[in-house]
């Protein structure tokens, strides 16, 4: 079973993979708007979701158990998902292919480079030095299932989150993470109690 850190690393190829597919697309057809939304459905929609589970069980453990700057890289990280999230929002409202759409998906795209790049460097580089192995398989497999159960942001709050409330609630509630006030409950707890001090 492959660890959470190994996971968002692979998330990471898939999205450069697939702006390079919309790279292809608009040098060769871009205002083909069936063509362009086969690749932008699909990747507006993994981006949310990727940010959204991130910040509920991957954060939530960074912050407990990160050694670096691990209160830095989550505000940093939750910062550069309401810009993709921003991007994917303003993508979205566009007419697929135009001009405003093509700005959109541009934005989206730096900011999600921005993101991965510091996320690689800092908080997965983190988090692969200071979780033990068991942590990391058992987050990876509570991604892997959420990621697998939610290949479309239906049904889940995509909201903006204030970096510092999100911190300061995580410090605050020992929770996996802070609900949306719009959320309905759901239990996203590791519930591996025993892994606790690994």
């Amino acid at each position: 079973m492959a660890d959470i850190t190994m996971l968002i690393l692979a998330d990471h190829e898939w999205f450069r993979e697939q702006f390079a597919r919309l790279d292809d697309l608009q040098a060769q057809t871009p205002t083909d708007q069936a063509a362009l939304a086969r690749v932008w459905r699909p990747l507006a929609d993994k981006l949310d979701v990727h940010a959204y589970i991130e910040e509920k069980i991957f954060y939530p453990q960074l912050l407990t158990r990160g050694s670096d700057d691990a209160e830095g890289e989550t505000l940093d990280a939750i910062g550069d998902h309401n810009d993709i999230r921003d991007g994917v929002r303003d993508a979205n409202a566009a007419e697929v292919g135009d001009e405003e759409w093509w700005a959109a998906v541009g934005r989206t795209r730096e900011a999600n480079d921005d993101h991965m790049g510091e996320e690689e460097r800092e908080g997965l580089s983190d988090f692969r030095r200071s979780a033990p192995i068991g942590l990391r398989e058992a987050l990876g497999r509570q991604y892997s299932e959420f990621m697998a159960e939610h290949p479309t942001t239906e049904g889940l709050p995509i909201v903006d989150r204030d970096p510092q409330r999100y911190v300061e609630d995580i410090e605050a509630g020992g929770r996996s993470a802070p609900r949306e006030r719009s959320a309905p409950p759901q239990d996203f707890s590791l519930r591996i109690g025993s892994l606790k001090g690994q």
